[in-house]
């Protein structure tokens, strides 16, 4: 049942930290991922509730992730060295994520990208046979924002809602303020959303603040990347995450409890 998969992943207040390994892929050895069985242990002990990696860490590092919830990458084409960049499929089977113990599978929804049109053909194709397996499925919606504009969250709103129509339980996606649109976007998305990080913050308050306001907005979580495994106090991160997210602490409080 997709329900049981979902308890692996959102705790009993239905709220997740997830961290986002997946980068490798990618981009290779980034600072940070150079060891992932470290990073695993890492993740364990500062009470992570759920790791998104690719199929090669979790294959090697599935005796270092405890109890936390695995979700796994599918989809992927070309790494950051290719001449033209490959177009974006699954390469992963539905079968062998069940066969890992994957508790969710993910892929790109890239509304307003060149990838388009092949990243929800891959989202279709993954809720089509993840009715067959029981196995939840996260969108990881991106929206390209107009043309001299930043990003906002009509935007967001556009890339969730047309996620939840592709048939995803879960949406992975960006923040974007004021608060208050925030939550009329999260309004028009009728399944659970996660907050990704995104590029690497300037400072610690920055960064708490953002996911805080998600939350306070409606936001059932995060799954933060580089924020986690390129700071360098990646497990004080994930407790300050735990608190915000779990605890409901202030932004302060956060700040204490990285540096604690």
């Amino acid at each position: 049942m997709k329900e049981h998969r979902l308890r692996r992943i959102f705790a009993t207040d239905q709220k997740t930290v997830i961290v986002a390994c997946d980068h490798g892929g990618f981009s290779g050895p980034l600072s940070g991922l150079e060891d992932p069985g470290k990073l695993m242990d890492i993740l364990v002990s500062s009470g992570v509730d759920a790791v998104l990696t690719t199929i090669g860490i979790a294959r090697r590092f599935a005796d270092r992730m405890g109890k936390m919830g695995l979700i796994l990458r599918m989809d992927g084409g070309s790494s950051n060295r290719a001449v033209e960049m490959g177009t974006l499929r699954n390469q992963v089977s539905l079968e062998d994520a069940v066969r890992l113990g994957a508790d969710a599978v993910i892929c790109m929804g890239m509304i307003g990208y060149r990838e388009e049109s092949a990243s929800l053909v891959n989202l279709a194709d993954l809720v089509s046979q993840s009715s067959i397996w029981n196995i939840p499925v996260v969108a990881e919606m991106l929206v390209a924002a107009r043309e001299g504009s930043k990003r906002t969250p009509e935007d967001l709103a556009f890339a969730m809602r047309i996620g939840v129509e592709a048939g995803a339980d879960i949406i992975k996606t960006a923040y974007a303020g004021p608060p208050d649109q925030y939550r009329e976007a999260l309004r028009s998305c009728y399944r659970t959303v996660v907050v990704l990080g995104g590029e690497k913050t300037k400072t610690e308050a920055e960064f708490f603040e953002s996911i805080s306001e998600a939350l306070d907005s409606g936001a059932n979580g995060v799954a933060i990347g580089r924020n986690v495994w390129q700071h360098t106090n990646p497990g004080g991160i994930c407790r300050a995450l735990v608190a915000l997210v779990h605890q409901g602490v202030s932004v302060s409080q956060a700040l204490k409890e990285l540096n604690s």
